[in-house]
Parts: C-alpha cells; sequence; structure tokens
C-alpha cells in the first residue's frame, strides 16, 4: 500500500518555474514507478511524466519535454517535477501516481495522490 501526498503548486507568471513535490508513505516504495499527470477543467487527466523505480529512465509528453524534469529520492521517499518555462495551457491540478513500471501507467494505476493546483497567469 502506497499513499501519495503532492505539494508545491500556486500560482506563477508565464515563463517562471515552480517545483511540485511528491511524498510517499510506505516501504515498498523504491519498488514502484511514479509519474505525474495532469487535469484541466473540462479535460480528461493526462500523462505528464514518469520514471522507473531506480529514476534511471524517464518519459515525458511531449508537450513538456524539454522544460519539466522528473526525479526523485528513494531515501525520502518523495518524487518531484520540476517545472521550467511554464505556459499558461500548463494550467491545472496535478496528480502523483505510482504503478509497477512506468510503461503501465495511466488512469488505472492504483495509487493517487489528492493533487495539486498549478495556475499559470498570460
Amino acid at each position: 500500500q502506497v499513499q501519495l501526498v503532492e505539494s508545491g503548486g500556486g500560482l506563477v507568471q508565464a515563463g517562471g518555474s515552480l517545483r511540485l513535490s511528491c511524498a510517499a508513505s510506505g516501504r515498498t516504495f523504491s519498488s514502484y514507478a511514479m509519474g505525474w499527470f495532469r487535469q484541466a477543467p473540462g479535460k480528461e487527466r493526462e500523462f505528464v511524466a514518469a520514471c522507473s523505480w531506480s529514476g534511471g529512465s524517464t518519459y515525458y509528453a511531449d508537450s513538456v519535454k524539454g522544460r519539466f524534469t522528473i526525479s526523485r529520492d528513494n531515501a525520502k521517499n518523495t518524487v518531484y517535477l520540476q517545472m521550467n518555462s511554464l505556459k499558461p495551457e500548463d494550467t491545472a491540478v496535478y496528480y502523483c501516481a505510482a504503478d509497477i513500471t512506468p510503461q503501465a501507467m495511466g488512469v488505472m494505476s492504483p495509487y493517487w495522490g489528492q493533487g495539486t493546483q498549478v495556475t499559470v497567469s498570460s
């Protein structure tokens, strides 16, 4: 069982940066792939980024590639999403999730956080 709590969201101007954190409980955190998803009003939840259990393999949606970086610290049971060059279209609730592999990650992933709001003003 893994419980996830996101933090770090907020309001930022276009071009700015934010770093989201997702703290996990449970001794098996390091055995899970971790990912970030987002959901804007009126839209479906979409994949943003994922990493393997070690953090050695990372995956990104085309819309954030080159601007966002996912990383994890297994000693701290935490996964991060560094978001740079933010755009108004990045505005959404951001969720972290855990699954067996990055490839398995999706809306059916078994573990989710409650979400944190990111708002990018133009």
